[in-house]
Parts: C-alpha cells; structure tokens; sequence
C-alpha cells in the first residue's frame, strides 16, 4: 500500500484523484508532452516513469498491469512498441517537468510535462560523475597536492574515456592494425 501524499487532493475523491492522474498519463503517452498544473505535473511524474518501467519488461502481466491504468489499447501499444524501446538503456528519468507562464484565467502555475527525448549515452554520465568528484575533490582541499589529485583524477576520466571509444571500436569491427601488430610481437 503505498504511503499518502501530503496535502490537498486533486479531485474530490481517491477514486477521482487517480482517475485524473490515469487520464493525464494517458494523454502524456498519446502526445508525449501536456502542459498542466505544476501540481499534477508532480503527481503525474511518478504514475508515468512507474508505466514506463512496467513497459520495458514486455511482458503479459506488465501489459496487463498498465492496462488498469491507461484503459486505451491504442495508447498501451504505442507505449510498449514505440516509446518503451526508445527508454532500453536509460535506467530512469523518463520525464522532463517545464515551468512555463502561470495560465491566464485564474494565474495557476502551469508547467509543460514531456517524454525525454533525448538519446541516453551511459559514457555521458560516467565522464560527468568523474569530472563532478575532481570538482568536489579540489573544493574540499586547496592545497597543492589536491591539485595533484585533481589532476590526476581527470587523466584517470581521459583514460576512461579513452578505453570506452576503443572497446566500442573493437566490437563494431574496427581495431586499430599497430595493436595487433604489437600483439603479434608480444606473442613471437
């Protein structure tokens, strides 16, 4: 049973909360991107990225699942045929939330919600993390040798780097003839 949310429901009932909250999702799939309030943006995050994951499984029983809650069979396909292979490497964060001007009428704050896009690179974040922990690293001491340190630090996310584009190299095909030259001379 998962735990309440604080405050003010969105609808006047539990029952007509997650009836505005399947109706959103399902509206999120069919258009991959709405622009609602900031609060039922929020509410909606987790309802989506929860559907997505249950998507990327493939399975009968996750269909089945989802099912419950986006009661469109055309939007459920889209979502487990387009929109879940497009999310297979990425482990979370399906969703962006966008502030955008408050609406006109009552001056509500209003957001825009939307699928990410994006191709996701698991390079990206390595090298990201890496240059974030020299960063704090080098806040933490100033003293030459944590300069040291942070040089070395980003040698070691070069090198990283570096190894990455080779491995990627090496299993689309492409190895570089001087190392299996050098290999051949290693072995005689």
């Amino acid at each position: 049973m998962p735990a309440p949310t604080k405050g003010a429901r969105l609808g006047g009932s539990p029952a007509h909360e997650r009836m505005i909250l399947a109706n959103l999702a399902t509206e999120l799939f069919r258009h991959k991107a709405i622009t609602t309030t900031e609060s039922r943006a929020k509410r909606l995050r987790p309802l989506a990225e929860r559907l997505v994951t249950q998507a990327k499984k493939g399975d009968l029983a996750s269909r089945r699942r989802v099912m419950r809650t986006v009661r469109d069979k055309g939007v459920v396909y889209s979502l487990f045929e387009e929109i879940a292979p497009t999310f297979a490497e990425r482990p979370g964060g399906y969703t962006r939330i966008t502030k955008v001007a408050p609406r006109k009428g009552d001056n509500a704050p209003m957001a825009v919600i939307e699928l990410v896009t994006e191709a996701y690179s698991a390079k990206q974040s390595v090298v990201k993390e890496a240059e974030g922990a020299a960063k704090n690293a080098a806040k933490a001491d100033e003293t030459p040798a944590a300069l040291v340190d942070t040089a070395a630090a980003e040698d070691a996310a070069a090198e990283a780097t570096a190894a990455e584009d080779t491995e990627a190299a090496e299993k689309a095909g492409f190895v570089n003839a001087v190392s299996t030259d050098a290999a051949e001379d290693e072995k005689a």
